[in-house]
């Protein structure tokens, strides 16, 4: 890593989990209402933000490009316009994450969509660059998404632009920060679960 940027453990879901990543990104249950399956942090100055999330496990979807499975999703959901697959991964065994010796499992992927914020229309559509990784839980029949939203085009007419202002965005490197690549694979890296009752009866 060649910024010097400051990792943190931080507690997710009331400590149960825990995860590590810049210190920039703030708590957005601070300043919005966030439901109670996600914890939503965002870096206010470049509009960057990273969830997680906790769903019931999809069984319908294969391990295989299952994060691209939850990435299309994610366009779907957000009305998003001229989605584009750029990677995924393999299916990569994590031995921390297995519950009752039920191993778990890790996909990635990323792709490029143009989406608005909140109620914005379409007209003011910034490009996006999404990182999903899908950890699938399967001891405790869980999927957790952990998202990564970098934009790489911000739209005038969008909200964003007051902050952080139009055009292209600054890439984190010339600003001396960890880029969203790497700030989600270190997100997932260091994500543990430190009391398994959180996912209920299965647990």
């Amino acid at each position: 890593m060649s910024s010097s940027e400051l990792c943190l453990e931080r507690p997710l879901f009331g400590g149960a989990i825990t995860s590590a990543f810049p210190q920039r990104f703030q708590d957005a249950s601070n300043i919005r209402q966030v439901p109670d399956h996600q914890e939503v942090f965002v870096d206010p100055s470049r509009d960057e933000s990273l969830i997680f999330e906790l769903l019931d496990f999809k069984s319908d979807v294969g391990d295989n490009g299952s994060a691209s499975w939850f990435l299309q999703d994610l366009a779907r959901e957000q009305d998003a316009e001229a989605f584009k697959l750029i990677e995924q991964s393999q299916v990569i065994e994590a031995p921390g994450l297995s519950f009752r010796n039920i191993p778990a499992v890790v996909t990635s992927a990323v792709g490029d969509m143009a989406i608005s914020k909140g109620r914005q229309g379409r007209e003011a559509q910034n490009l996006v660059r999404v990182y999903v990784a899908n950890l699938r839980l399967k001891g405790v029949e869980t999927d957790v998404l952990v998202t990564a939203y970098e934009p790489i085009l911000i739209n005038p007419l969008s909200e964003s632009a007051n902050a952080v202002g139009s055009g292209l965005a600054v890439p984190a490197s010339q600003s001396g920060i960890l880029p969203m690549c790497d700030v989600i694979k270190h997100a997932v890296s260091t994500f543990r679960v430190n009391d398994w009752s959180l996912f209920g009866s299965s647990a």
